[in-house]
C-alpha cells in the first residue's frame, strides 16, 4: 500500500465538505474516485498534498509511505511534492506562466529540487519532453504557442519528471476535446506502465473509469457511498446513487476515436 486515507474530514468555517473518508491506494494501481461536481473528490486530492484553500481545514490521517501528510511540516511536504508525489491538474494552462518558455519552467522546477548542474537539468528535461511525444523544438517555445493537447503533455512530463511513486490526476481531460482527451489518457497509461507509479484518478467520466481503473470509489456529498474493484462496481453496483450514475453515463464500449492506439491496462 502506498497511500492510506483514514477518516479524513475537510471543513470550511461554514460546513463540512468531506466527511470521514477512508480509502487506500496500492503501488502501481489506477484508483478512480468518481463523483459529480461538488462531491468533494478534488478537495480530498488537494488535502493529500497540503494544497487546500486557506479557508479549508483537514482532519484525520493521510499516510503516504512512512509520512503522515496532514501533520507534516510545510518544508518537508515541499520536498515530497514533486519528488515522490505529483499532480496533474485540469487547468494545465495554469501550471505554466505565459511569458516564460517551457524550458524555463522545467529548469526552475529541477533547480528548486536540488539539481545543481544546468547540463543535467536540460538533459533530464529534454528526455521527459520527448518521452511524452513532444518535439524538442517546443522546449524553447512559450506556453501560448502550444496547443491544449501539447501543453497537457508538457504538464504530464513535468509531473513525471522525477519519477514520483504516486501521481494525482484531477479531471485531466476536462478542458480538452474528446480525441485529445483520449490521447492524453493513453499517454498516461503508457507512462504508468513504464514507471510503475500509482495513479489516483479524479473524474466524473465513467467512460474513462471503465477503460483505465483497477478500483473505484464513488463519492456523493462528501462521503464514499461505494468502493470496490472496477468490474464489481460497474457490473454489480450496490448503492442506488452508483446505479444512477452508471445508468446516466454514455457508453461507447472500448472503442476509441479513429487513429488512437489501444493501451491494455486490465
Amino acid at each position: 500500500m502506498i497511500l492510506a486515507i483514514d477518516h479524513v474530514t475537510i471543513s470550511s468555517q461554514k460546513k463540512k465538505i468531506v466527511d470521514e473518508v477512508s480509502l487506500s491506494v496500492h503501488k502501481g494501481e489506477w484508483y478512480a474516485i468518481v463523483g459529480q461536481s461538488g462531491s468533494g473528490k478534488s478537495l480530498l486530492s488537494q488535502a493529500i498534498g497540503q494544497m487546500l484553500p486557506n479557508n479549508m481545514h483537514a482532519e484525520g490521517k493521510i499516510q503516504f509511505q512512512e509520512h503522515d501528510l496532514l501533520s507534516l511540516p510545510a518544508k518537508q511536504m515541499q520536498s515530497i511534492r514533486g519528488n515522490k508525489l505529483s499532480y496533474i491538474f485540469q487547468d494545465y494552462q495554469g501550471s505554466f506562466t505565459p511569458f516564460r518558455t517551457i524550458s524555463q519552467h522545467f529548469n526552475e522546477y529541477l533547480k528548486s529540487r536540488g539539481l545543481s548542474s544546468a547540463k543535467n537539468r536540460e538533459e533530464l528535461a529534454l528526455k521527459a519532453i520527448e518521452s511524452v511525444g513532444l518535439d524538442e523544438s517546443l522546449y524553447q517555445q512559450y506556453p501560448f504557442q502550444l496547443s491544449g493537447g501539447q501543453l497537457q503533455r508538457a504538464s504530464i512530463a513535468l509531473a513525471l519528471l522525477l519519477s514520483p511513486e504516486l501521481v494525482i490526476a484531477d479531471e485531466v481531460t476536462t478542458a480538452l476535446d474528446s480525441v485529445s482527451g483520449h490521447r492524453i489518457l493513453e499517454l498516461l497509461a503508457k507512462k504508468q506502465k513504464e514507471t510503475g507509479c500509482a495513479i489516483l484518478f479524479i473524474t466524473h467520466d465513467w467512460r474513462h473509469v471503465r477503460r483505465y481503473a483497477n478500483r473505484i470509489a464513488v463519492m456523493k456529498e462528501g462521503k464514499i457511498v461505494e468502493a470496490g474493484g472496477k468490474h464489481r462496481i460497474l457490473d454489480h453496483p450496490q448503492h442506488e446513487y452508483t446505479k444512477q450514475l452508471i445508468k446516466a453515463a454514455p457508453v461507447f464500449g472500448n472503442s476509441l476515436p479513429s487513429g488512437l492506439q489501444k493501451v491494455d491496462n486490465e
